[in-house]
């Protein structure tokens, strides 16, 4: 390992300022499930049509995806402490505006605002961690506490959305984030330098349209697959679209001097693939989850709140994963052979998940924490790597990129996972139910298992017993099924590891320091390309 010159290690400011950059952190990442639990709320005071109530959900995760590339571009041109605290504004009158809303649509927009301000809040916290923390062991500590985080915040979120609807109206779960970007706008421009790459070169203002063109038709035609349980062609054509947008976009950037996205980022050997193989993680994350979810309260009859604390479990382990991981490098351990151990470990608990029955809390909770725990090593490693091997200028860019294909690893893992959960479901519940059930409550209980409780809560005695009982035994099914199918994409996923990242050096403040004098003279050098531009 790199030795680090003498003053580059983080302090207790620079740690300081890193637990002010957990708030937004949190934030972004409990508000795509805030809503889990609130639905009911809403609908009785906002009225809001099927359509309506789908894009409450979708619009945040879309504009948070469509718009993470552009600002990770513009906070590497004008600062990301700057983007930070615009994203801290734009968030906290969001989540005002969302508390209060008198309609489905003025919801709607506010939801869309969230999901822009989360677009800046989130590339700009890992940009900024990649400058503060110019040492290598120190950052990869950061990163690995931040991977943590960001996997529990999720969790958090819905049972943080629980409590407060106990005791307060449904907007109050948004309420939650205004303290926290009120001290994030008083603590930031105390604790956080402001970084940005002092000679940005133009922005390609058309790129922006091209990139959410490229991602956002993507992740809806996935999201919308995984809701429609299965292959239909509307969808197949938005991600073909998508895809026709994206190399339109690609080109773009390799043949543009102001390009938003450098061609130089992928230079670096593991850059591409950690994205990639960041993408697999998050595919059996989120593919898991869309099953532990319904299980814990389809197939064990939990209540939503209950659900979601019994969801709090695995986050015990997850959360010393990220470090561990991290701490295993650091003594020695060749990276890629972590990488690739956490993936068996998540194909490990993706076995155990297969051997649940309709009656497994503690083996779901179980598979649950070591599925997690290895995929949270993984996700803390790579993305290490990924922030440590580009130039730290390009840090936001780097960063927006990886988080888009954390976006399109959990769409297209609920989308696969889900569709083949959903392929065993349909086949063995239309061979168990009893006979006799009239043709429109057959159709609803092989459409999901939850019409199929609805159906089998209409029906009486013994039938109803009977077809509950199918749905959930058909369900676990599809859900053994789908494990299988996602331990074997972990375990490809292992080696993949193995062969594309044992070699690749990531970067030290030491070695970009000797890599720029070496390249011969240049007015901003290594780390100094992203030095303090304005301090605290």
């Amino acid at each position: 390992m790199t030795s680090t010159p003498a003053g580059t290690r983080a302090g207790r400011k620079e740690w300081t300022a890193f637990v002010v950059l957990m708030l937004p952190l949190l934030l972004v990442s409990m508000d795509v499930s805030v809503l889990y639990f609130a639905v009911p709320a809403i609908s009785r005071e906002l009225h809001p049509s099927s359509t309506q109530q789908l894009w409450i959900f979708d619009i945040y995760a879309f504009a948070l995806a469509g718009l993470l590339i552009t600002m990770g571009a513009l906070g590497d041109r004008f600062g990301r402490r700057k983007l930070l605290m615009f994203g801290a504004v734009a968030f906290g009158a969001a989540s005002v505006a969302a508390a209060y809303a008198q309609s489905a649509e003025m919801l709607i927009a506010a939801r869309a605002v969230l999901g822009i301000g989360g677009a800046t809040l989130m590339p700009s916290t890992m940009a900024l961690v990649r400058n503060m923390f110019r040492d290598e062991r120190q950052r990869g500590q950061a990163i690995a506490i931040w991977s943590s985080a960001m996997a529990g915040g999720v969790a958090l979120g819905s049972v943080m959305s629980g409590v407060m609807l106990n005791h307060f109206w449904w907007g109050s779960v948004f309420l939650i984030n205004v303290p926290a970007m009120v001290l994030l706008l008083v603590l930031a421009p105390i604790l956080v330098p402001e970084f940005k790459d002092p000679k940005p070169g133009g922005f390609d203002v058309l790129s922006v349209p091209l990139s959410m063109g490229a991602v956002l038709p993507v992740i809806y035609g996935l999201k919308k697959m995984a809701a429609d349980n299965g292959f239909s062609l509307p969808p197949a054509l938005s991600i073909v679209a998508g895809l026709a947008i994206g190399a339109v976009f690609v080109h773009r950037q390799l043949t543009r001097r102001d390009a938003v996205i450098s061609p130089e980022l992928f230079h670096n050997r593991g850059f591409g693939p950690s994205i990639a193989i960041n993408s697999l993680a998050t595919f059996a994350m989120m593919g898991s989850a869309y099953f532990t979810t319904q299980y814990l309260q389809s197939v064990l009859g939990k209540g939503p709140l209950e659900a979601a604390l019994w969801s709090l479990v695995p986050s015990v382990c997850v959360g010393f994963a990220g470090p561990i991981a991290s701490v295993l490098v650091q003594r020695g351990a060749n990276r890629a052979y972590v990488i690739s151990s956490g993936f068996l470990i998540g194909a490990i608990g993706y076995g155990v998940l297969a051997l649940a029955g309709t009656d497994a809390l503690w083996t779901v909770l179980i598979g649950a924490a070591v599925l997690a725990s290895g995929l949270v090593m993984v996700i803390a490693l790579v993305t290490d790597m990924a922030i440590g091997t580009v130039p730290p200028e390009q840090a936001g860019s780097a960063a927006a990129l990886l988080e888009t294909g954390q976006e399109f690893g959990g769409a297209m893992g609920m989308a696969v996972l889900g569709s083949v959960g959903t392929a065993v479901y349909r086949s063995d519940v239309k061979d168990s139910v009893p006979d006799g059930l009239p043709a429109d409550a057959l159709d609803a209980v092989r459409e999901t298992l939850g019409t199929a409780i609805a159906v089998a809560g209409q029906l009486k005695g013994r039938t109803g017993a009977q077809v509950l009982g199918a749905a959930r035994e058909a369900f676990t099914n599809g859900m053994q099924l789908a494990c299988v199918v996602g331990a074997a994409v972990l375990v490809a996923a292992a080696v993949l590891a193995s062969m594309t990242l044992r070699r690749v050096p990531v970067a030290t403040p030491g070695s970009e320091a000797a890599a720029s004098s070496d390249s011969g003279p240049s007015p901003v050098s290594g780390e100094a390309a992203a030095e303090t531009v304005s301090g605290p």
